[in-house]
């Protein structure tokens, strides 16, 4: 009947230990040292290094789409593509000519003068120039080519979302990370910490954070052609509840930050109402983690994992160290359940607000007497 933040500490471990279906399960899980040691091998939910080959896409090849210009040079005037000789004290004309930009079309080829259809696509430009220089022999004297690719657009990385300007970068033949295209889209406009990569290449996607992949190398993965690069804000936050001073959605507003911290983050626990022995961080735990600091049952499953109760004990020593080194993960919630003697100070003040009436009334009446 009192009112309250929450269950108290005791309700907690009473209820963990019920399995009716009427009620969701979850496990309960007393942190010390060996349960930090099992939290520690958690891995990332995500990991671009999960597409296999972090080496450089190969030689640059030409695509469908992409506009390429030809330039053919000959050894005398005179000749296809060359001007006609001249006078003496003439000026000598041009023995080159350059074919006007082509979109490389869907069957693959482009057109040039006297050599026809000629295909291009998935050919590299020394091929593609041989070939000319092969259908143009006998025609042209001793014809030269020059292919070259204006726009690559089959050779793109698309970068789009809130925290990156959107364009399409092409890919140079040496091969560029995730960070190059980032930075060559004009970097990231978001804070680091709230940012994340988010990679599509294929049917595949993979999400990380924007701290991760620029401090380890194995994330910051070579792209491919066609790759989508979307850079997300999404704010890290926790929530806290129960006794403590701030009561809210608070962000991390940092890469990472433990339990202890987020407790200092939320004004503390309140000296008059916080029971030390009933902090909880409840979370939806990766079922291989779980499992290998529990016993896993069916009602303590759910769609995002296994509901687990992590309790620490703030009266011990253990318990503060062990506070200083629990990793707080993106939508925990922190629970400080009310000490057992806060239920009687709310009696105390109930019958005070009841009492108090009658006895000003009492006495009131005593002095008119």
């Amino acid at each position: 009947m009192l009112p309250s933040a929450g269950p108290t500490a005791r309700d907690v471990r009473e209820e963990s230990k019920q399995q009716e279906a009427v009620l969701p399960g979850f496990a309960l899980i007393p942190v010390d040292d060996q349960v930090i040691s099992v939290l520690r091998r958690r891995a990332a939910d995500t990991s671009l290094s999960s597409f296999g080959d972090r080496r450089a896409s190969g030689d640059y090849k030409v695509g469908v789409g992409d506009a390429v210009t030809v330039t053919i040079w000959e050894a005398g005037s005179g000749g296809l593509f060359s001007a006609p000789a001249v006078r003496e004290g003439q000026i000598p004309g041009s023995r080159q000519a350059t074919i006007p930009e082509q979109i490389v079309g869907r069957d693959g080829a482009i057109t040039v003068p006297y050599a026809g259809r000629v295909q291009v696509a998935g050919r590299h430009t020394s091929e593609i120039e041989r070939s000319i220089e092969q259908t143009l022999d006998g025609k042209a004297i001793q014809p030269q080519v020059l292919v070259t690719i204006t726009r690559p657009l089959s050779n793109t990385v698309t970068v789009v979302g809130e925290g990156a300007a959107g364009a399409r970068i092409p890919l140079s033949p040496k091969g560029d990370r995730i960070l190059d295209i980032l930075a060559s889209a004009g970097g990231n406009r978001v804070d680091v910490n709230e940012s994340f990569i988010q990679l599509t290449r294929d049917s595949r996607t993979a999400r990380v954070a924007m701290t991760k992949v620029a401090a380890d190398p194995r994330e910051n993965i070579y792209l491919r052609p066609g790759d989508v690069l979307t850079v997300i804000r999404d704010p890290q936050i926790f929530f806290a509840v129960g006794a403590v001073g701030r009561n809210a959605e608070i962000p991390f507003n940092a890469e990472g930050i433990t339990l202890g911290q987020a407790i200092a983050k939320a004004g503390g626990l309140l000296d008059f109402r916080a029971d030390p022995d009933g902090v909880f961080v409840f979370r939806l735990e990766k079922p291989e983690i779980a499992r290998a600091l529990t016993e896993v049952t069916p009602e303590m499953m759910t769609m995002g994992g296994v509901r687990v109760a992590y309790a620490f004990n703030m009266r011990e020593t253990s318990g503060i160290f062990a506070a200083s080194q629990f990793r707080i993960f993106n939508r925990d919630v922190i629970f400080v359940s009310n000490a057992i003697l806060s239920d009687v100070q709310k009696v105390a003040q109930l019958f005070n607000m009841i009492t108090s009436p009658v006895a000003q009334g009492a006495s009131i009446a005593n002095a008119v007497q």
